[in-house]
């Protein structure tokens, strides 16, 4: 039996344009800050609470993008274990001033729990897809076409 993980993501954005990527240390590719949701959580207090966690940075505005649900969103973990992600996502863009490592594009930022490899900006037409989690790729195939739907499946 699929078990179902609701989760807060939030697609970071520099006064660039750039999208904040997390290279995560458990699977080793990169995905949007996010993940889910505690007990007794609004979605937009996940998607706060995991990106202070992972990022160090504090959301004070947002936007709900979107909602993603169904078969692109079912995943397998190594271990056998199967799993449908519901995935709320928000946009959020930040002032990235005086958080940037010398090269300009990664974040000063080291989490206590070690999730983060590494977090840096990308310009989206440089993402490459093969690179990023696969239970996101939804949200980087949906946005190479330019699908904009509260809902997607």
């Amino acid at each position: 039996m699929k078990k179902i993980i609701v989760t807060g993501g939030a697609l970071i954005k520099d006064r660039n344009g750039r999208i904040l990527l997390q290279k995560r240390s458990d699977y080793g590719n990169w995905g949007l800050p996010g993940g889910a949701m505690e007990p007794g959580e609004s979605i937009e207090e996940t998607m706060i609470r995991e990106v202070k966690e992972e990022t160090g940075l504090t959301i004070k505005e947002y936007n709900f993008l979107s909602v993603y649900t169904g078969k692109r969103m079912m995943y397998t973990y190594p271990d056998g274990n199967e799993v449908v992600f519901v995935m709320f996502l928000f946009e959020v863009n930040i002032d990235t001033q005086g958080l940037l490592l010398s090269d300009g594009k990664t974040l000063d930022y080291q989490d206590e729990h070690n999730e983060s490899l590494s977090l840096q900006f990308f310009e989206e037409a440089k993402i490459d897809i093969n690179q990023i989690s696969i239970v996101q790729r939804p949200i980087f195939e949906d946005m190479k076409i330019g699908v904009t739907n509260l809902l997607r499946e």
